[in-house]
């Protein structure tokens, strides 16, 4: 009875596949015979009540059955994948004397390269780059940096709040300077800048962003003076804008930095002299910065008596504008690719 069920399938399968076109059809062809409820495998299941001096001689025409069957599938197979590529290339034949569609790539935005250039002569220096979250604690943002609860700088109008009066998304990168003062358990010298971005309620215009790149820095040691935050601001100055370039500190106030100073490098365009960049003074502020409040040192386990310190930040996007001749902060979000291929360019040439 075996003998006559292999035969008969042996003869079905010369025939099986003469009508099959399609993957689709070969695949349903398999499941027909070697599947779950296959012929093929229902067959092998009735090896269990063949007697034992038979088994090995059905075994045997069992196993040339499922050859044949495989054979011919994976001939079937190759010829039909082979059929849809051919198929496929015919119908998506490229003219190669056709002339080239021309991609646009996209460039690196401006404030990326402006910030790798600021970080390249900080690590120079020694500075160490460090990140910190963009959802902050009102303790690191605030508290620990000498502004107090009342401040004006705590006004919901300028902070954007996420969670209660308790976090929110950071108004400065220093909250990283605090991080990295505790951090150090106020017996380690500290050489770090801060890159990244920061969020304030201000009405987006030419000039002002509700999200806007800083560039803070920190330096904390022993016998720290003005001279050095002087000798490191000419330093980036020159880098940035020129061997030329003159710099010049003016009184200023920060909660966080006693004495503070706003720090202004002489205009590059017209040497001084007065043109509108410079509105006439001859001068361009670019940042602020000042020594380090004792208050801030204690704050975060610095002994005011044993180290100093100072600190600045820069506006990225102010540094790029200034030197890219840009006068709306808003280029730097657009994706406008021909807007953003203007700045695609080395600055040598």
């Amino acid at each position: 009875m075996q003998k006559e069920q292999i035969e008969n399938l042996k003869n079905e399968l010369k025939t099986a596949f003469n009508d099959i076109n399609t993957l689709n059809e070969l695949e349903n062809k398999k499941v027909e015979y070697m599947g779950k409820n296959g012929k093929i495998t229902l067959l092998g299941g009735m090896i269990k009540d063949i007697p034992n001096e038979e088994k090995k001689e059905f075994g045997m025409n069992l196993n040339e059955l499922k050859n044949i069957f495989n054979e011919n599938y994976d001939k079937i197979k190759k010829e039909l994948e082979e059929r849809i590529i051919n198929e496929k290339l015919a119908k998506e034949a490229v003219d190669v004397s056709l002339p080239g569609t021309k991609i646009n790539n996209g460039a690196p935005n401006i404030l990326e390269k402006i910030i790798e250039e600021v970080e390249s002569v900080f690590m120079s220096m020694g500075y160490d780059v460090v990140d910190g979250p963009e959802i902050e604690e009102d303790h690191y943002n605030f508290e620990l940096l000498n502004i107090p609860k009342g401040h004006p700088a705590r006004d919901a109008q300028d902070t954007f709040y996420v969670k209660g009066e308790d976090y929110l998304l950071r108004s400065q990168t220093s909250p990283v300077q605090a991080r990295v003062m505790l951090a150090s358990g106020g017996n380690k010298p500290i050489r770090m800048i801060c890159p990244g971005k920061t969020y304030r309620r201000d009405a987006d215009d030419a000039t002002h962003s509700h999200q806007f790149m800083q560039i803070e820095g920190l330096l904390v040691d022993k016998d720290v003076s003005l001279s050095d935050l002087k000798g490191t601001f000419d330093v980036i100055a020159k880098k940035l804008f020129g061997e030329d370039c003159i710099t010049r500190f003016r009184p200023s106030y920060y909660q966080f930095t006693e004495p503070s100073v706003e720090t202004d490098i002489s205009c590059f365009v017209c040497k001084g002299k007065g043109c509108s960049l410079c509105k006439n003074t001859g001068w361009i502020t670019v940042s602020g910065a000042g020594i380090v409040h004792p208050n801030v040192l204690r704050n975060c386990g610095y002994d005011p008596a044993v180290w100093t310190g100072f600190a600045f930040g820069f506006g990225a996007e102010r540094l790029a504008m200034l030197k890219y001749g840009i006068n709306d902060i808003r280029t730097f979000y657009q994706t406008d690719l021909r807007e953003i291929s203007n700045f695609d360019r080395r600055d040598d040439e």
